[in-house]
């Protein structure tokens, strides 16, 4: 009996981690391809390849159309990591921290973006910013605040979502201990809970900037003028050119993020606040 309970286990586990290779290989496998294929030779996308080279790294930097989507997803991911930051820890504080009727459900209003999908909520949000320039005369669709808006609002559940996970797995008695000896709440704040949920700030600044540097979706509904995202450069391309071009573009931006991530989980440990 001990045999079989044994070996069961073993099966158990086998599977489990065949499943988690798998899953692995499936996020793993397209980001792996897009890199071989930025590399290849060939104008027209084929296999075999015919040779190897990095011309177009080059052809992609030459191209204002990809520096300027670069420059302006960098600049609206900082605007709103900056502003899901000033907005989601406060509330993450406050609702992780205070009971009162109707907590519930404006957590779930928050955490929506989450749930919505990104057309839908692009097209709904596209119509309010028309239906408020109608009501106003102030045009903000179109424009690089409300494309801002629209990233710090898909931004802002990661931010809460992340800093409240790091208060409830906080030790409440320490703070308590503070108050008790005498020191003030803002001391508090400061000294003990602002270092205990660190990493979370940061995987939640870190999140919301990832989502926000890769959005299409919104981006596409509310990208006006001198206002085009990397994204939808990509996508404005590939309307009529299909060359590794493309995905040389793209490793550079999986670079990119793999960087903010690795050197911020080194200063941060990230994988605290999970």
């Amino acid at each position: 009996m001990t045999f079989l309970t044994r070996s069961g286990d073993k099966i158990f586990r086998t599977a489990i981690i065949g499943l988690a290779a798998l899953a692995f290989l499936e996020l793993i496998v397209p980001l792996a391809s897009v890199i071989w294929v930025s590399f290849f030779e060939n104008k027209i996308i084929n296999f075999p390849p015919k040779g190897y080279t990095l011309d177009w790294y080059a052809n992609a930097w030459n191209m204002p159309r990809f520096r300027e989507g670069f420059l302006m997803s960098l600049k609206v991911g900082f605007v709103a990591t900056m502003v899901s930051m000033l907005v989601g820890v406060p509330a993450a504080i406050f609702l992780a921290r205070t009971q009162f009727w109707g907590r519930e459900m404006i957590q779930t209003i928050l955490l929506g973006p989450l749930i919505v999908p990104g057309i839908v909520a692009g097209s709904a949000l596209f119509m309010f910013l028309i239906g408020f320039e109608v009501a106003t005369g102030v045009q903000v669709a179109q424009t690089f605040a409300g494309l801002c808006l629209a990233h710090s609002l898909i931004a802002l559940p990661w931010t809460i979502r992340l800093v409240t996970a790091s208060l409830v797995g906080m030790d409440r008695q320490v703070e308590e201990a503070a108050l008790t000896l005498g020191a003030r709440p803002f001391t508090v704040f400061r000294r003990i809970t602002l270092p205990a949920i660190r990493p979370g700030i940061f995987a939640g600044g870190l999140f919301a900037f990832v989502i926000s540097f890769v959005d299409l979706e919104k981006s596409l509904f509310l990208v006006g003028p001198g206002s085009t995202t990397l994204p939808i450069a990509i996508i404005n391309y590939l309307e009529w050119s299909i060359d590794p071009t493309i995905a040389a573009v793209a490793t550079v931006q999986i670079a990119a993020i793999t960087l903010v991530m690795v050197v911020t989980d080194r200063f941060f440990k990230l994988t605290r606040a999970f």
